[in-house]
């Protein structure tokens, strides 16, 4: 998927979001209710654009602030990854 969005294998309507999430990322001055209406007209609900629009936000944000601030991603060998799913299994996200 990530080679080629046109030719995977996957929905049209999933297709059709991650394109215009792509156009909301790469060019958000030329996005208009124009690019939202073809992904309305597949079937997805304008909650699931929404909510699709506000993650790839956050993680853009995200990206932004990791490279600024020069954050790595841990090695998975030193532990961190198995640690922290631990943590979440016992104390949860509260």
């Amino acid at each position: 998927m990530l080679d080629d969005i046109a030719t995977a294998p996957i929905d049209a309507k999933l297709r059709a979001t991650l394109e215009l999430l792509r156009k909301m990322t790469l060019e958000p001055e030329k996005l208009t209710a124009a690019d939202v209406r073809p992904v309305l007209a597949l079937g997805v609900s304008r909650d699931a654009i929404a909510e699709a629009m506000h993650v790839a936000y956050l993680f853009n944000v995200y990206d932004r602030l990791a490279d600024t601030l020069g954050w790595d991603v841990p090695e998975e060998a030193g532990g961190y990854y198995e640690a922290g799913a631990r943590r979440l299994l016992e104390k949860g996200y509260g």
